[in-house]
């Protein structure tokens, strides 16, 4: 057995009702200013006062900052670390989707790390650690909340980047299934299909071991039972619950085992094309994993098990075959876009796109498949429609 590290949120609160635990975690954390960090659509929602509130209870003074804004560029996290630097503020709360949850991780280190933001792009170059945070996921989706990842977008390059550190895990993560009653269902489909890219990954990725094994297979198991009620019967309690979980599930897999090819893939296309990174990983998942699932048949075979498919006395290529083509078909029940066409993608652009992601060496060393430019291209213009799109994994790879 090789040595490993399995990292999390300091404290996990789960359930319906949860957050009514946040007044209580702050004051633990002997709290005395807190801000809470978030974007204008969560703030009209009304969601806010389902936090505030049990703060107020705790008698804790609360600021607020709304302008996290979607797939953030470094330069908005730049705005937000002016506007909050030096008010003396001993907790920060992170209420909303991955960006919100991201950008509050990244403000907490901020504020105690000297030097640019950019100087902390990469593995483990925060020098120390950052304010308390406390993260409140109100979309089933990233799993920011245990993860020590943060993702923006730079505009200079137009590629997204990550930060990677342990002093981004929050000492507490409160996932509350009730605070994704309300999410539309096309953020729905989305953002859960981007938790069960997270789980697959993870999985099969080179750093899985026993401990994310189990995590991630459990994830995708919730999410694929559950995902397409949550999106078309939103007030499914059920349904919003299990995407909770296999979420937060899929976080604690690929905080600690990592992903691969599909998020080195998807990450050009958020910064040039601004594809939301859940619709991109979504509608890249089916031609990454036909290329991948040669390589590890037998993994893949338990992906298709997970998923519910009836796979008595298929062979183990075509049970593994089975994992890829219900990958698809999740993806286009939930109406995630087909083709990099459908999202605006140039087919000029494709050889550009292919370099860029072959320079994400950190996600492309943990795909079970090696993959060359030449390879990365090849699915690009697959995933354009130029190419044969059957996703059956070939005889002969």
């Amino acid at each position: 057995m090789s040595i490993s590290y399995f990292r999390t949120a300091e404290t996990l609160i789960t359930g319906s009702g949860s957050i009514a635990q946040i007044g209580e975690q702050a004051k633990k954390l002997n709290a005395s200013k807190i801000i809470i960090v978030t974007d204008k659509v969560i703030r009209q929602t009304g969601l806010l006062s389902k936090v505030l509130e049990p703060l107020k209870a705790a008698e804790i003074e609360v600021d607020l900052i709304d302008d996290v804004v979607p797939e953030p560029p470094f330069e908005n996290l730049e705005e937000m670390i002016i506007k909050i630097e030096g008010k003396g503020y001993d907790l920060l709360v992170g209420v909303g989707g991955g960006s919100a949850l991201d950008i509050t991780k990244v403000l907490s280190i901020m504020l105690t790390n000297k030097g640019d933001i950019r100087d902390k792009v990469g593995i483990e170059k925060v020098e120390k650690p950052g304010v308390p945070t406390i993260l409140v996921p109100t979309t089933a989706g990233t799993g920011s909340e245990v993860t020590f990842n943060a993702i923006f977008t730079d505009t200079r390059d137009q590629v997204k980047k990550g930060i990677v550190s342990p002093y981004l895990l929050p000492k507490v993560a409160i996932v509350d299934p009730e605070l994704t009653l309300t999410v539309p269902p096309a953020v729905t489909a989305a953002t859960g299909m981007d938790a069960l890219v997270h789980a697959v990954e993870s999985y099969t990725a080179i750093r899985a071991d026993e401990l994310t094994d189990g995590i991630a297979l459990q994830a995708i198991k919730l999410i694929s039972r559950s995902l397409r009620t949550a999106v078309y019967n939103g007030k499914d309690l059920k349904a919003r619950e299990d995407m909770v979980m296999g979420s937060l599930l899929a976080g604690i897999s690929l905080g600690n085992a990592g992903v691969g090819a599909v998020h080195a893939l998807a990450y050009p296309l958020g910064g040039k094309y601004k594809v939301p990174h859940g619709v991109a990983n979504s509608l890249l998942l089916p031609f990454v994993m036909k290329y991948n699932a040669v390589a590890d048949l037998e993994k893949f075979a338990e992906v298709a098990k997970a998923m519910g498919e009836n796979v008595n006395g298929l062979s183990l290529r075509e049970v593994a075959n089975c994992a890829v083509q219900a990958l698809a078909q999740l993806s286009e029940d939930v109406g995630i876009p087909a083709s990099l066409k459908d999202v605006g993608v140039a087919f000029s652009d494709i050889p550009a796109l292919a370099e860029e992601a072959s320079k994400v060496e950190r996600l492309l060393s943990n795909n079970p498949r090696w993959l060359s430019v030449k390879e990365i291209q090849k699915i690009y213009e697959e995933a354009y429609g130029t190419v044969e799109t059957t996703t059956l994994i070939p005889v002969q790879a």
